[in-house]
């Protein structure tokens, strides 16, 4: 039960406050118990406000943007639960600024419209533009990292607000220094485009096929961004509410990256079961050499849709990276699912994979 002063104080900042709000309704995987109360922040300068209005109190608390990387327990969350939901965007000649509650694919088609390119291949991505540094987000060969100017936080621990240049956030292959941490906000994201309305140089070879391009050529944005949501609705990575395919946390687990020391056993032990000749998938990893994680999940024996058409979660029918809620299922059943898929490819290949979305009261 919320303090009636606290409740008094958040109320006199502006945001918007709900009790026993379900969670599940808030996450696209349609999952989790209710928050205890909400607070929607409709701009950042109320944000600010409370979430240090809420430190100072001591209130446990969740932020929380789009909800498409996120895992909540069947209890909730006994606090508050704060929702960012300023969707300001600035578009400049060669930047973009976006709030963190802007909807990263709005933010992408705006620059679409306005002829700037760079974002195009992140077409399709759910959630919010505050998550996209945390988890260093990726697709069709370009980063968020690559593109960043800076990042603007809310310091939790000083209440101080201030803007990070990409080199202090430890960007990685979908981490950051800020991810699996709560003291600090991201409240507006700045990025660099390009003025001359054509994409970045193709870098995914599917990518470049679905376009009857060249790995290294440069096609206008439009025409790429429309490739990359062809192919994402293909594998259920477009949010669509009549298809249990995308009622899922996008990619549920990174691809594993195998330092060099290791990477002989590890594929000796692939081809042991998968057969001499197969060609096993492999990329880069800086440093390390990178496996699909998708790939190694269907060839341990979990295929599209295990475990089958009665269980209450799934994985995708389109691609075997995506675990799905499909209508009727809890966290509990979700979160039995991706352990069972972890382990047993770690049984076969001695690879363990790690999930990739933020766990709130549960753990895989």
């Amino acid at each position: 039960m919320l303090d009636p002063l606290i409740r008094g104080r958040l109320e006199q900042t502006g945001a918007q406050l709900s009790e026993r709000v379900p969670l599940s309704g808030l996450t696209t995987l349609r999952l989790g118990g209710p928050a205890a109360v909400l607070a929607e922040c409709p701009s950042t300068d109320v944000l600010v406000a409370v979430v240090r209005l809420l430190d100072e109190a001591r209130v446990p608390t969740l932020i929380l943007g789009g909800g498409s990387n996120l895992v909540i327990s069947d209890d909730g969350f006994d606090g508050v639960v704060v929702g960012v939901a300023d969707a300001g965007v600035e578009l400049g000649a060669g930047t973009v600024l976006a709030q963190a509650g802007a909807v990263w694919d709005d933010v992408v088609a705006k620059t679409v419209a306005a002829g700037l390119g760079g974002l195009e291949c992140l077409s399709g991505i759910p959630g919010s533009t505050g998550a996209t540094p945390v988890q260093n987000v990726g697709a069709y060969g370009v980063e968020v990292g690559s593109l960043l100017r800076r990042v603007q936080l809310l310091d939790r621990a000083t209440g101080e607000v201030r803007w990070l240049d990409p080199s202090e956030l430890g960007l990685g292959y979908r981490t950051s220094v800020l991810k699996h941490r709560s003291d600090a906000v991201v409240l507006a994201v700045e990025m660099a485009v390009r003025p001359d309305g054509a994409s970045a140089p193709l870098a995914y070879r599917e990518l470049a096929v679905a376009l009857g391009a060249r790995e290294g050529e440069r096609r206008p944005t439009a025409e790429v961004r429309d490739a990359v949501l062809s192919l994402r609705r293909s594998k259920g990575m477009v949010l669509d509410g009549d298809d249990y395919d995308t009622w899922s946390a996008g990619s549920f687990f990174t691809n594993p990256v195998i330092p060099d020391a290791g990477l002989a056993p590890v594929l000796d032990a692939i081809r042991a079961k998968v057969g001499a000749d197969t060609r096993i998938p492999q990329f880069p990893g800086n440093p390390g050499t990178k496996l699909s994680a998708g790939w190694l999940i269907e060839r341990a024996g979990f295929g599209r849709g295990y475990p089958g058409i009665e269980s209450p979660v799934r994985l995708s029918t389109k691609h075997t990276l995506a675990l799905t809620n499909r209508g009727r299922a809890s966290t509990r059943d979700l979160v039995s699912l991706a352990r069972n898929v972890r382990d047993g490819v770690e049984a076969a290949f001695g690879v363990r994979l790690e999930p990739e979305p933020v766990t709130v009261g549960c753990s895989i």
